[in-house]
């Protein structure tokens, strides 16, 4: 016979590892009958907490997945909601004449502002206005923009920067082909202009001087030359005069200036030129000039700082270093010129 304590261990400690020699213990002894069914009830309480194990870990990777996916879910819909609330920009442009007439320089700008992120109708708008050569009309046209809530205005040219300069103290403003910014008093100085406008000047006052010299070559009887200025955009006594005035000295010409600030005064300036009676006529930028195209492409490099949070008043105004020579042969010859061999060859296009 099994001693009963020893009989009750062995049961025990069966039930706690495995059912099947419950089954032999019973078969072995005789168990009685409330020990019998208290661990039966153990037997019962045991499965069932470890059922109850299966089911917490099952539930617990079923809830470490969910949290996966809902992770997931969270970092997409963030990421299409910052796709979604991008924001657009909105830049405005401001031109003296036409869309045709500057069609080439705009697209510059456009194509400069592409390869730096900016698609219109993605992260920008653009909105233009244009004075059709009717510079009276600048104000207006500035003050239209303005009110359109612009993020950066860009402006061509000495009259439309200073209408835009006048319409706003407070949207950044960068010009295009300005002439002496500081003379005219759009900006405090070049390193630093201060206020709301920066951009490119297209005043080089040597450039006057080399016109000169180029006139002189063609024309070597000049004598008398008369200078088409806009008064907006050349200073009397500011660096192009005076630089201009000292080339003049030094190839021996009398210079005469006449004013027209646009189209509805030229009649009058030319009036003048012919009771005068003058070998040539000057007008600077036209001849020995600027490649504007290409400063408009640098425009975009302005709007992309400011847009990233600059200060146009800290951002150096830029000089052009790119020239272009451009002679018209077709012109010259209705004239009666004949424009010398060694000139041609340095010129970077010849308009047959």
């Amino acid at each position: 016979m099994i001693d009963r304590r020893s009989f009750v261990t062995t049961l025990t400690l069966s039930v706690l590892t495995a059912p099947l020699v419950v089954v032999e213990a019973r078969v072995v002894g005789k168990i009685p009958p409330g020990l019998w069914r208290r661990a039966t009830r153990r037997q019962h309480r045991l499965r069932n907490r470890e059922a109850d194990r299966s089911s917490y870990r099952m539930m617990d990777r079923r809830t470490f997945l969910s949290g996966i996916s809902l992770t997931a879910l969270s970092a997409s819909l963030a990421t299409e909601a910052q796709q979604q609330t991008e924001k657009v920009y909105r830049i405005g442009y401001l031109g003296n004449g036409s869309a045709s007439a500057q069609a080439k320089r705009v697209e510059s700008l456009r194509a400069s502002l592409r390869d730096l992120g900016y698609v219109e109708g993605k992260n920008i708008v653009m909105e233009f206005r244009w004075a059709e050569g009717r510079l009276d009309r600048l104000p207006d046209l500035a003050a239209e923009l303005v009110r359109l809530k612009l993020d950066v205005l860009v402006t061509a040219g000495t009259p439309g920067t200073l209408a835009a300069k006048q319409a706003t103290k407070t949207i950044p403003i960068v010009m295009v082909g300005i002439g002496d910014a500081v003379a005219t008093g759009v900006v405090a100085s070049l390193a630093r202009p201060g206020g709301n406008v920066t951009g490119s000047t297209d005043s080089v006052p040597e450039l006057t001087a080399k016109l000169l010299e180029l006139l002189k070559e063609i024309m070597p009887r000049t004598r008398r030359v008369a200078v088409l200025v806009n008064p907006d955009n050349i200073q009397k006594g500011g660096p192009t005069s005076k630089t201009m005035e000292s080339a003049a000295a030094s190839l021996k010409v009398e210079l005469q200036k006449f004013e027209a600030r646009g189209p509805n005064e030229f009649e009058s300036a030319f009036s003048g030129m012919t009771k005068s009676r003058v070998d040539a006529v000057l007008v600077p930028s036209d001849v020995y000039g600027l490649n504007f195209p290409d400063m408009d492409r640098r425009a975009a490099y302005f709007v992309d700082k400011i847009l990233k949070g600059a200060k146009p008043g800290d951002l150096p105004v830029q000089q052009p270093t790119k020239f272009e020579l451009v002679i018209n042969l077709k012109t010259a010859k209705a004239l009666g010129l004949t424009i010398p061999q060694s000139l041609l060859i340095r010129a970077d296009e010849v308009i047959q």
